[in-house]
């Protein structure tokens, strides 16, 4: 969005649905996901953008919950057509629930059954649409996942709990990854299809990635191309890129380790260059048949 001079409010992208530039926008992005897709011959995610399309954080911007349930349900009808449209890409539709308050700096924090009670009114409206899975993206404490965990069961959806992490690889509020996961399988019996990695550079994270069993729950990373911590990165007035072709390289060598990670995808500072890197060097590990 950045590379298109596309200015975000509140870090939101469903304002875009307003317009038919936005639309046109989330449209040739998706398309795009989804040819990547079928050149690689794999599968794949496309997130909605509802990320932190809730009551908060809306508001925040302006937006009424009337508004935001509009826009969270217009955002996976628009998707569920170009999956119609897709053929044979296995395409799976996630509806991205973002945290209530700044991830990176998370002061105020819900225990779980407020977390639950606050994110089950964005989930309901997702509920009656398409969507095959829920997703809580760039989560830094573990109360709030098992909210977003519980509120999903409620309305009987499956759900994927991605936390992201500082320099350090521990969660911003300082847990180690290990047991902010552990902690959330178990106050929700592991509802959690499993957990990821989001919003933080290889870097950050590739020395906390132990042979252990609490490695076997986190099947996915969606990583930034930027080394830059959370800090910078809002107060950054440039974007950096980083280098599409050692993101790649960094993500197909954790693909190599653990070889159950399978969902690979591109946060801050990546575009369509580093997925293509990301889905090359995966597929490079890909048993041959």
């Amino acid at each position: 969005m950045f590379t298109h001079g596309i200015d975000l409010p509140g870090f939101a992208s469903y304002p875009l649905l307003e317009t038919e530039d936005g639309r046109a926008l989330i449209q040739r992005y998706l398309k795009d996901m989804i040819a990547l897709g079928d050149a690689s011959g794999t599968g794949v995610i496309l997130e909605s953008p509802t990320w932190v399309a809730n009551r908060d954080r809306g508001a925040a911007i302006g937006y009424s919950p009337e508004q935001l349930k509009q826009l969270n349900q217009q955002a996976i009808a628009l998707m569920a057509e170009l999956r119609a449209e897709a053929g044979d890409v296995p395409t799976i539709i996630s509806a991205n629930i973002g945290p209530r308050v700044d991830a990176y700096a998370p002061k105020d924090q819900m225990n779980a059954d407020e977390a639950e009670r606050y994110h089950s009114e964005q989930i309901s409206a997702l509920a009656e649409t398409e969507i095959d899975i829920v997703s809580g993206y760039t989560l830094a404490y573990s109360t709030e996942a098992i909210g977003i965990v519980r509120a999903a069961q409620r309305f009987g959806l499956p759900v994927v709990i991605a936390f992201t992490v500082e320099t350090d690889g521990r969660l911003p509020t300082g847990v180690p990854l290990e047991i902010a996961i552990s902690e959330v399988d178990a106050a929700t019996d592991e509802y959690a299809a499993y957990f990821m990695i989001n919003c933080a550079h290889p870097d950050h994270f590739a020395s906390i990635l132990e042979d252990r069993p609490w490695i076997q729950r986190v099947m996915g990373i969606v990583a930034n191309a930027s080394r830059c911590s959370h800090a910078e990165l809002d107060e950054a007035k440039a974007l950096d890129d980083g280098d599409p072709v050692e993101l790649g390289k960094q993500l197909s060598d954790i693909r190599h380790r653990f070889p159950h990670i399978r969902v690979f995808g591109g946060c801050c500072g990546t575009d369509m260059r580093h997925m293509k890197q990301i889905a090359d060097a995966s597929n490079a590990m890909r048993p041959k048949v």
